[in-house]
């Protein structure tokens, strides 16, 4: 259909819509059978289930998506599509309705040189204050029209809001869209002098699901912006794909009353008979030892550290600081499903000995629940107290709610204090190691255990020593 054919098919859009006492039907026929009974001025309330808002999608894919608002004339489009092609990227391009009615052959182009179109509605609005009425009239009629020009289906819609709320959801879906897409990095030209002057800046924000945009109307630097996020992502090892690529990727996520066996940690009092152990080695007489990983890091450390592990087949626990992985679960599930086990390390952080049992006990327990939701499966039974300090009462605490043994170390390299160098890590795991040893390393970034890690594994096993998870240390504990 010619620009012209499509302007006056808007306009007359826009007439109805305005006119009628209740819209047309959407288009997906799962949402043409609505019924409602609730007005919102002259458009009727969808009464079914709401289309999800995605800001960050749960995958544990090595891909993030890009995407592009807004769409800007045809010369700053065409730099845009070569900058992409040349980063070999792929990008969610969020138009208008106005403007795929005004130029519909920049659409095509879009979709030609292998990237999507998606809805940003009629118009550019913020839904913040907006009715109902106000939310479903351009959502749907932005969809109508970006289809005619592209002559098929959309699947999801991007609303300006600051704090998503139910009506959004239902306008969504009466609309015919199977979810609202937000993002996760929100990047604009002033971030290139204050936030992110290079790609290391940039890399704490880059993981597996997360979702990059970038405004093509309101920027001027979009050549810089590419540049910056191609190198962050390359750096972390991850690819740039469109939202659709990243979607069909995403992991089902049940909430943690909904994941068997995740109730067996909870707030319990401790008492005078409550019993623990503790495990700090395994058999003195064989020649195995455990390495276990603390705390937390982003994407760029944990998969370097993942990857050294899976190259090398050493099996490692990790003791993760949840509120990390609260952050970010893709990257705890990702651990999990490289093979490696995971336990409970806290949620904050805290000196356990320091903090009282009430706010202890809640440490513990909302770190389990909170990680049993991120690995979408209870995680190992095993509980380490930051720093490796403990007492008889933080230890009775702890065992109260449910973990029964302190999981504890016997060969710690120091490695959180970046003056020590991979040489000086490697050496100290060199000096001390022994037939049951539990070596602590940590996932932290900025130190130095990535480039120590490699050495350590080849030395210790040069020593003729074989690598086993902390939960066999556990076993070979119990049983001496």
């Amino acid at each position: 259909m010619k620009r012209k054919g499509l302007a006056t098919l808007l306009v007359l859009i826009l007439l109805a819509g305005c006119s009628s006492t209740n819209s047309a039907p959407p288009i997906t026929d799962r949402y043409k059978e609505s019924t409602a009974n609730e007005q919102h001025g002259n458009l009727t309330q969808y009464e079914g289930e709401p289309s999800r808002v995605v800001k960050h999608v749960y995958t544990t894919a090595r891909k993030m998506a890009l995407s592009f608002e807004g769409l800007p004339d045809k010369d700053k489009l065409k730099q845009v599509l070569d900058e992409l092609d040349r980063y070999q990227a792929k990008a969610t391009f969020f138009v208008t309705g106005m403007r795929a009615a005004e130029e519909p052959e920049l659409l095509k182009e879009i979709e030609k040189r292998g990237h999507e179109v998606q809805s940003l509605g009629l118009k550019r609005h913020n839904y913040n204050d907006s009715t109902y009425q106000e939310m479903a009239q351009t959502m749907q009629l932005g969809k109508q029209t970006i289809e005619q020009a592209l002559e098929h289906e959309l699947q999801y819609v991007r609303a300006v809001t600051s704090e998503p709320n139910e009506m959004l959801g239902l306008a969504a879906a009466y609309s015919g869209y199977d979810a609202v897409i937000g993002y996760s990095l929100f990047l604009k030209d002033s971030d290139l002098d204050e936030q992110f002057t290079s790609a290391k800046d940039l890399r704490i924000f880059i993981t597996r699901g997360g979702i990059v945009c970038i405004d093509l109307e309101r920027n001027s630097r979009i050549d810089e912006l590419l540049a910056l996020v191609h190198e962050a992502v390359s750096e972390v090892g991850y690819e740039l794909a469109t939202v659709s690529a990243v979607m069909q990727d995403e992991l089902e996520y049940k909430p943690f009353d909904e994941i068997e066996g995740g109730d067996f940690a909870k707030i319990n009092p401790a008492t005078a008979d409550t019993t623990y152990t503790v495990v700090e080695n395994g058999d003195r007489s064989i020649n195995e030892v455990s390495l276990t990983i603390d705390d937390w890091g982003t994407d760029y450390t944990v998969t370097q550290i993942i990857d050294i592990l899976t190259e090398y087949d050493v099996p490692a626990t990790f003791f993760v600081r949840v509120n990390g992985a609260e952050r970010n679960p893709s990257l705890a599930r990702s651990i999990l499903e490289a093979g490696f086990e995971v336990a409970n390390h806290t949620y904050s952080h805290p000196v356990i000995t320091t903090i009282s049992d009430e706010e202890l006990q809640e440490e513990v327990v909302k770190a389990h629940q909170i990680l049993t939701e991120a690995l979408q499966q209870p995680p190992l039974k095993l509980f380490r107290p930051p720093t490796g300090a403990f007492d008889e009462r933080s230890a009775r605490t702890v065992a109260a709610t449910g973990y029964t043994t302190i999981a504890d170390y016997d060969l710690t390299t120091k490695d959180w204090d970046n003056t020590n160098d991979a040489h000086d890590i490697l050496q100290t795991v060199l000096d001390n190691v022994q037939n049951g040893s539990i070596i602590l390393i940590h996932m932290l970034d900025d130190i130095h255990t990535v480039e120590a890690l490699p050495q350590i594994i080849e030395e210790v096993r040069a020593r003729g020593y074989t690598f086993v998870p902390m939960s066999k240390m556990v076993e070979d504990a119990q049983k001496q």
